[in-house]
């Protein structure tokens, strides 16, 4: 009796083995497929010529402020509609479409800007943000990658050097080219930030900057003679810390006003 009760979990245990070996492949094949569709995309970023200073035309000789967009918004829509913004972050391979659904806040968690499930997910805003930006803080979210993708590069920041020697997030949309300084990167709490803190409430936003203020950790740096209140236009990048799911690292900036 006892043999066969061996046998048995030999057996399961084997086939254990086999599951959770058919698991991994799957899961990296999935991974390194839907990593394909970033790659794709990368071709709608496109450089942008800057005329030099003999060629270009006095800003007092020109009726407006020509915006130039150096994203291809109309071929990132064909591969997905929900498409609406571009991040860029010097220093980092954070390069990505920024993404928004319009009836399920989680739906990019877990699926590629082209709709297919699995990680490494999408960099992607909820519902309760506007679009162009507005918001006094708009929250956009990105997996934390193993290698190296999506947002996992924000936890560059948390080697002061680097943070002192890059401080630009740029953020395009259809319409606008929008600067950002970051202010501050640090280990924060999994509070859901716009559930929380009431962008409306003024008490609220400056309720959200103390918060920030007051986050003790040796790996928290903060833009020395740089300061944001409550009418500071905002974006706050947020992914995961392995190892800690109660904790996000976060990376806050405001944006630049001519």
């Amino acid at each position: 009796m006892k043999e066969k009760i061996r046998k048995v979990l030999f057996i399961i245990s084997i086939l254990l083995i086999i599951g959770g070996i058919g698991y991994l492949v799957f899961y990296f094949v999935q991974r390194e497929m839907n990593k394909d569709i970033y790659e794709e995309v990368q071709k709608y970023r496109v450089e942008v010529e800057v005329p030099d200073e003999e060629t270009k035309i006095p800003q007092e000789e020109t009726d407006e402020k020509k915006v130039i967009i150096p994203v291809d918004f109309a071929s990132l829509k064909e591969i997905n509609p929900d498409i609406y913004a571009w991040i860029d972050i010097e220093g980092t391979n954070i390069h990505y479409p920024i993404v928004q659904s319009p009836t399920d806040d989680n739906y990019y968690h877990k699926r590629t800007i082209d709709g297919k499930r699995g990680y490494p997910g999408s960099i992607y805003t909820q519902k309760d943000n506007k679009k162009d930006f507005s918001d006094f803080n708009t929250i956009i979210y990105g997996h934390d990658m193993k290698d190296g993708t999506m947002f996992k590069h924000l936890h560059k920041f948390a080697d002061a050097q680097f943070f002192d020697t890059h401080d630009t997030i740029m953020v395009y949309t259809e319409n606008d080219v929008k600067e950002y300084r970051i202010y501050a990167a640090l280990i924060y709490d999994n509070r859901h930030i716009l559930k929380n803190f009431d962008q409306n409430d003024m008490e609220a936003r400056m309720a959200f900057i103390q918060s920030i203020n007051g986050s003790k950790n040796f790996k928290n740096h903060f833009r020395s003679g740089m300061t944001i209140d409550e009418n500071s236009n905002l974006i706050t990048l947020s992914t995961c810390i392995t190892g800690y799911p109660s904790r996000r690292y976060v990376v806050v900036a405001a944006e630049v006003v001519d």
